[in-house]
């Protein structure tokens, strides 16, 4: 029995390595002296049933090739024919002692059926299953997580047309829109922005869910577009925006780009507060909406932060900017140029006027104007006056300059930002780009030199001086200029000096007579209307300030507020010089407070 089950052991791992070949020493019988094979009657013995012992001490623990039928001696017995002849056994024996059966690598299939299978989760499933911290995913969602796409065919799913159902009279109301949105954008003077709000105001909730792409895109450009950011238009478009973000439409860096300008430059002087206000848009922009900052956001932030006085902030918002490797554009470097200039740093203002230069970009009269205010801001008048002169040199006087407008002034930028990126490329055509920027002095130059020695320093004829030179140039005639003479009797006004009550009222002259006949698009804003009144009050008796209020009440155009301001000043101002007795003048004054 010992030996008819060791038979079978030895004849199943034969099977198992199907295709050896029989050694000669096992066909001759003769192995270790020993008989011939046992006979064939109880080759059916089944290894799990017999009680012999292993062959040896390793002989569970080795490794044999794996077959389709492995671990079934009967189903290898069966299947192989080389068992119909009598084998000896203890040969085979000797042989998978000393030469064990050669390995065969395992198929990934094999590999996966080692382990049995309830379901076809993933790893990440059982992770998040995991972090669930009530288990068996009944927790509540964490979310909403909207990802908003701007993928076409996302962007442009909110569209009108002829085969669209919806309501005639909403259809009738963007079609308005999208005309009146055109022609602001073609012909911004046959529109108001007044007008162009009023149409969308028009539009049902939500505003935005009917607009298509591209006249959504259209209106936040029109209502981006603007002379000067004030208080109004920064309402209207941050509106626009909001509407855009809860109908769940994605805005282009663009368009975050001028929410941040309005957010930092809707007020004439910029404090921390706006900045504030740019940065929490900034971090809106990048880590809820995932729209990656671009360069103009960097120049924004950074312009805001300088004029602001935060001026390790701009250093990190310059760091940062280059180390997300940002190329530098003209706005850059002179925002740079600022940046210096407001430290009171000279040295700093000619380094990076020197780097603008040796980078290729094109140099025009904003440049030195920028070059001038920091200049001058840093007391080196003398250095600001040279690059004036060297300014004027330039001066061709036939030629008949346009006034600069917003819209021209943009357009130059762009051309100039065109040519330098050519020349950059192609070094022999920088020159004659160069030749084509307009390096005169412009209304600018004497907006700045008018402020430094007309409000700073007082210097009566110096102003005299630049207001002939700005006539001799052709400079045209702005009310900025105006304001800066007025409030520069405000500052130095007197019965005594150069700043006398003569010559203040032949400004006021001079300006009554420029906005009668609407010369240079003068207009009576809150701050002119002020420093008009406090010039007149070191100067003037309260007849003459009422008679002066009374012509300026009806030359402005302000609205409500503005005017119940405006009274509020002159009572104030009319206080400080104790005159109290204008409660009895008559009709006249019946605007007064009593």
């Amino acid at each position: 029995m010992r030996h008819s089950a060791r038979h079978q052991v030895v004849r199943s791992l034969v099977a198992a390595g199907r295709g050896c070949t029989t050694p000669p020493a096992v066909r001759s019988g003769l192995v270790l002296g020993r008989p011939p094979t046992q006979r064939s009657s109880d080759r059916g013995t089944s290894m799990a049933t017999t009680s012999a012992r292993p062959l040896a001490a390793n002989f569970f623990t080795r490794q044999h090739p794996i077959t389709a039928r492995r671990n079934h001696a009967a189903h290898a017995a069966a299947s192989s024919p080389i068992y119909n002849s009598r084998r000896p056994s203890d040969h085979r024996e000797h042989q998978l002692r000393h030469h064990p059966l050669p390995r065969s690598m395992p198929s990934t299939r094999e590999l996966l059926d080692f382990v049995d299978y309830i379901d076809d989760d993933t790893v990440e499933d059982h992770l998040e299953f995991l972090n669930d911290p009530y288990r068996h995913r009944h927790a509540v969602a964490d979310g909403p997580n909207i990802t908003i796409s701007d993928d076409p065919e996302d962007v442009n799913m909110q569209s009108y047309n002829q085969y669209q159902v919806q309501d005639p009279d909403q259809m009738r109301r963007v079609e308005d829109l999208a005309d009146g949105v055109l022609q602001r954008l073609s012909k911004p003077n046959s529109i108001t922005l007044d007008e162009v709000w009023a149409l969308y105001q028009s539009i049902p909730q939500p505003r935005v869910s009917p607009l298509p792409a591209s006249l959504r895109h259209a209106l936040l450009a029109a209502l981006g577009r603007v002379s000067r950011k004030n208080y109004k238009n920064m309402l209207r478009y941050l509106a626009v925006i909001g509407d855009v973000k809860t109908a769940g439409f994605a805005l282009q860096p663009w368009e975050w780009n001028t929410a941040m300008s309005f957010a930092s430059r809707y007020v004439a002087t910029t404090s921390a507060v706006e900045l504030e206000s740019a940065i929490r848009t900034w971090e809106e922009m990048e880590r809820v909406s995932g729209v990656t900052a671009t360069d103009v956001t960097f120049n924004i932030l950074f312009d805001a932060a300088s004029k602001a006085g935060c001026f390790s902030l701009a250093e990190m918002l310059y760091e940062e900017m280059l180390r997300r490797h940002h190329r530098f554009s003209r706005y850059h470097h002179v925002t740079l140029i600022h940046f210096f200039g407001l430290k009171g740093d000279s040295s700093g203002i000619r380094a990076a006027y020197r780097e603008m230069v040796r980078s290729g970009e094109i140099i025009d009269s904003i440049v030195l104007n920028c070059v001038i205010a920091g200049l001058l801001r840093c007391g080196e008048e003398s250095s600001a006056m040279e690059v004036y002169e060297k300014m004027k040199a330039r001066h061709i006087r036939s030629k008949n300059i346009p006034d600069r407008n917003y819209r021209l002034q943009k357009s130059i930028t762009k051309v100039l930002m065109m040519f330098a990126k050519v020349g950059k490329t192609y070094p022999d055509m920088h020159p004659n780009f160069q030749k084509s920027a307009l390096l005169a002095p412009d209304f600018s130059t004497y907006r700045i030199m008018i402020n430094h020695y007309g409000v700073v320093v007082g210097d009566l004829s110096k102003v005299a001086q630049f207001l002939d030179e700005m006539k001799w140039f052709r400079v045209p005639l702005h009310g900025a200029i105006f304001l800066a003479l007025f409030k520069g009797f405000s500052v130095h006004g007197g019965e005594s000096g150069d700043w006398t009550a003569k010559r203040l009222q032949s400004v006021w002259e001079a300006f009554q007579e420029a906005m009668d006949t609407g010369a240079g698009g003068l207009h009576i804003s809150t701050w002119m209307a002020m420093y008009i009144l406090r010039a007149f009050s070191l100067v003037s008796t309260r007849e003459e300030m009422l008679d002066i209020y009374e012509a300026l009440r009806s030359r402005w155009d302000l609205d409500a507020a503005n005017t119940k301001f405006m009274l509020d000043f002159f009572g104030r101002l009319v206080d400080s010089k104790k005159t109290h007795a204008l409660k009895g003048l008559g009709t006249r004054h019946t605007y007064l407070a009593p």
